[in-house]
């Protein structure tokens, strides 16, 4: 496969991942334009995008990801999709059919888009959802690509992110239009975490307005959450190695656990360690031991299910937000480090800076309206 006069398609570049993989993939060789494809591009993103125009062409679409005539123009002529677009929710805000439709059957769209435009490459971003966890009690260490691990959630996202993989890895081989042959691959990243995240910064933004105190959800937890730099660094090899003849035929039809040298924690810790510089704690009272949070989850669902008819009740937490924040569930790297040279682009510390600067920026931000508001 040829190393120059390439192009790439990525969905969901406007969002946390997408705006981080565009910026890392400008400075590939041989690549002649990025098409960049979002639902909208909020104006500071356009922005930033635009600076980036330099010897790669970058051309900004707005477009969903359901619509099959975007799809088709997206695609045509594109060597390489990455495909980061996809509805992320764990406490039931969203319709259910919202994510399935967009997890899946966007994802399936796209795949059929890429047949007929010939498109040789697809790298699917999925998530370590797929693989569980599917109780608190269950205990995986260092989990590897060889262990079958598979989630058993209903819960849309989980589930709706399983099956698209499974297209995505399904469709390795297939024939493209042109005769051609598409060779795919999934990353499974951890919980991404970073400047930017949309979940931090509600974190921080609702333990602002909770007098400091960061509101415990993932106490029991031991997880190893990965920077989104890492995350976004692990994409650009995967796309460097299925162009590469010599590494393309281990890796076409695989999937990869992505994570970095962030150490293993609670998702309580690490939200103190990122956030405690600036006056944040953690909360003293005594959490709700596990298995009573995880029954009350249980009562409270089955309470919204009885008001269905009459009221739409949405329980605070649930049983499946209640597992994934407090198991012990580690993946390791290395079949990833071994097959695509994937190496932490960011050490631990330099991406506990860069998350830190930007919640500093957050809680500066929450100050200011407030002094805004008093005068």
């Amino acid at each position: 496969m040829a190393m120059s006069g390439w192009s790439c398609l990525v969905t969901g570049a406007g969002g946390f991942l997408g705006q981080r993989i565009v910026h890392l993939l400008v400075q590939e060789q041989g690549l002649q334009e990025i098409r960049i494809l979002d639902k909208v591009f909020q104006p500071g993103v356009k922005e930033e995008f635009s600076k980036l125009q330099n010897k790669t062409k970058l051309t900004m679409l707005e477009g969903d990801i359901l619509d099959e005539q975007c799809l088709n123009t997206a695609c045509q002529g594109v060597s390489v999709v990455i495909h980061t677009a996809c509805v992320i929710d764990v406490t039931g805000v969203i319709h259910r059919d919202t994510i399935i439709d967009v997890n899946l059957r966007g994802t399936q769209l796209l795949l059929q888009a890429c047949v007929q435009a010939s498109v040789l490459i697809f790298i699917y971003t999925s998530s370590v959802e797929v693989a569980g966890p599917n109780s608190y009690k269950e205990i995986i260490r260092n989990g590897h690509e060889a262990e079958h691990h598979e989630s058993t959630w209903s819960a849309p996202y989980p589930y709706s992110k399983k099956l698209a993989e499974k297209s995505v890895l399904a469709a390795n081989g297939y024939t493209l239009k042109n005769g051609g042959t598409l060779y795919t691959c999934a990353l499974r990243p951890m919980y991404i975490y970073g400047e930017g995240s949309k979940f931090l910064a509600q974190m921080i933004n609702n333990s602002l307005k909770n007098k400091g105190i960061l509101i415990s959800n993932g106490k029991f937890s031991i997880v190893n959450p990965v920077y989104v730099g890492n995350v976004a660094w692990a994409h650009i090899l995967a796309t460097r190695a299925l162009r590469d003849p010599k590494k393309a035929p281990s890796i076409r039809g695989q999937f990869y656990y992505i994570s970095d040298d962030t150490p293993h924690q609670s998702y309580d810790n690490l939200n103190y360690t990122l956030s405690q510089k600036w006056g944040l704690c953690l909360d003293p009272r005594p959490s709700l031991p596990l298995p009573l949070q995880y029954w009350l989850s249980f009562l409270l669902e089955v309470v919204s299910f009885l008001l269905t008819p009459i009221y739409k009740y949405r329980p605070p937490f649930n049983r499946h937000l209640v597992t994934i924040s407090n198991s012990v569930f580690t993946f390791s790297y290395k079949k990833a480090q071994q097959d695509l040279g994937y190496e932490p682009l960011f050490s631990w510390e330099e991406a506990k800076q860069r998350t830190m600067e930007w919640i500093g920026s957050l809680v500066e931000q929450h100050r200011e309206t407030l002094k805004t508001k008093t005068q």
